[in-house]
């Protein structure tokens, strides 16, 4: 993303295209919480995962790890002045994003986007067909991907709280394979366990095309993503 773009009659550039000078400017009123200017009806991509830096390195916080690599992509700065999720706006593919890491647990996810939404639908009347959300996904195996436009949780309690609390299931989600425990019964301490390196390497070649899949579903819709990456 080293291009400028037009926005109307606006011309906005991305950090990246800026002299140093400029960029240090852009960077500071970034941090001060300020929304770049031209920034709109964005969508929200929001990556599910636990807070706290227990947490950070388990299969529950791939979620977690996909927003990472869009904030590096975009130069993000996040803010913590939301009560329920880290944010960071930003332009990426042209489009305005929210970049969110909740500060609820996965399984509360709800509470986190439901905010979301009604933070930005005030403002700019964002609906659920602008969210996007990144998870783990047990019944893949490491490394896979799986891109739907809607449908159930499929027994995700994260997917289940967010469902529940946007009475809506018309969004759309980004699995990110972690793969199921070898003992039946060992599913809650196989998602807070730390992935082994055999598999480590797998995962977070998952999450960089998790990240391409973000970009693509802003550029070319949802179908071509799922085309290109399930």
């Amino acid at each position: 993303m080293g291009e400028a773009y037009h926005r109307g009659h606006l011309i906005l550039a991305t950090p990246r295209t800026l002299t140093p000078k400029l960029r240090n400017l852009f960077q500071r009123f970034r941090r001060r919480g300020t929304r770049p200017p031209g920034w709109q009806d964005p969508f929200i991509i929001v990556g599910l995962g636990n807070p706290g830096p227990e947490y950070r390195n388990t299969r529950h916080n791939v979620g977690w790890w996909c927003i990472d690599e869009l904030a590096r992509r975009t130069d993000a700065r996040f803010s913590r002045k939301s009560p329920h999720a880290e944010l960071a706006e930003v332009f990426l593919r042209g489009e305005s994003v929210a970049l969110a890491r909740p500060r609820t647990f996965v399984n509360e996810s709800g509470r986190a986007v439901g905010y979301l939404l009604q933070r930005y639908g005030q403002r700019y009347r964002t609906r659920p067909g602008r969210l996007i959300v990144i998870l783990d996904d047990m019944d893949l195996a490491p490394g896979r991907l799986r891109i739907r436009g809607r449908g159930s949780a499929g027994g995700h309690k994260g997917l289940s709280s967010i469902i529940a609390a946007i009475n809506t299931d018309e969004f759309a989600r980004i699995r990110i394979g972690v793969g199921r425990p070898a003992e039946r019964g060992r599913e809650i301490d196989h998602v807070l366990g730390t992935i082994p390196p055999d598999e480590r390497e797998l995962v977070r070649a998952a999450v960089g095309r998790g990240a391409d899949a973000v970009e693509r579903i802003l550029t070319d819709g949802i179908d071509r993503a799922s085309n290109e990456f399930n």
